[in-house]
């Protein structure tokens, strides 16, 4: 049977996942009205995509290449110690801006969009793609983003096909947490936040293959 199975193309791989709730019309919509956004906005409106992520302490046992015959063995915690970080990724420029909060909150928000005023002093605006996750959409939140110019475009629910920072998020796993045991809190977060302000300046420019704005339409699982 093995051998039929591959004389006849198939070969032994996981199934793609898709998300049960994803409306693939819907996200056709917005790839259109983000190309749209892409023509009209001025050169000096930087189109940033945003996204929390929360990071644990927790050894993240992965694949990887390991001598043949011979097995790795990595300390693992169950810590849940954990990181609250907001990011938005500018892929004209591959640059990140980044910080972390106790949580992530409409408050928080409001504390990072100064952050991205610092980030970007000469925009007239900006724009943020994010998704709809409650701290995105609140009333403060809105209301904080409209009094310093920074304009929210909101992902379809469950579309982070559509948001190439989930892609930094996994460089970053890849880079720094993937089958790593960190001896302290300490040296975690600072492994963590060394991964953006130091790791990424370099690399960045090479990702451009990976982290991009070719989505991945998802295909329907019926």
């Amino acid at each position: 049977m093995r051998s039929w199975l591959q004389k006849n193309k198939f070969s032994y791989k996981k199934p793609a996942g898709v998300p049960l709730k994803a409306d693939i019309k819907r996200q056709e919509a917005f790839i259109e009205s983000y190309e749209e956004l892409k023509k009209k906005t001025p050169e000096e409106e930087p189109i940033l995509f945003g996204d929390g992520v929360h990071p644990t302490m927790a050894t993240k046992i992965t694949y990887g290449w390991i001598r043949r015959g011979s097995r790795k063995p990595i300390p693992t915690v169950a810590s849940r110690t954990r990181l609250n970080l907001m990011g938005a990724l500018n892929l004209e420029t591959m640059g990140v801006t980044i910080s972390s909060y106790e949580t992530l909150d409409s408050a928080a928000m409001e504390q990072y969009f100064d952050e991205l005023k610092f980030s970007y002093p000469k925009a007239p605006k900006i724009h943020l793609i994010v998704d709809r996750g409650p701290y995105n959409t609140s009333f403060a939140t809105k209301e904080a983003a409209l009094k310093r110019g920074i304009i929210l475009h909101h992902l379809p629910p469950y579309s982070p096909n559509l948001n190439p920072i989930e892609r930094l998020w996994k460089v970053m796993n890849e880079s720094v947490r993937n089958n790593r045991f960190f001896e302290s809190a300490k040296q975690f977060r600072l492994e963590i936040m060394d991964f953006f302000e130091i790791t990424w300046p370099k690399i960045a420019h090479s990702m451009v293959d990976r982290i991009n704005d070719n989505f991945q339409i998802l295909k329907s699982a019926f």
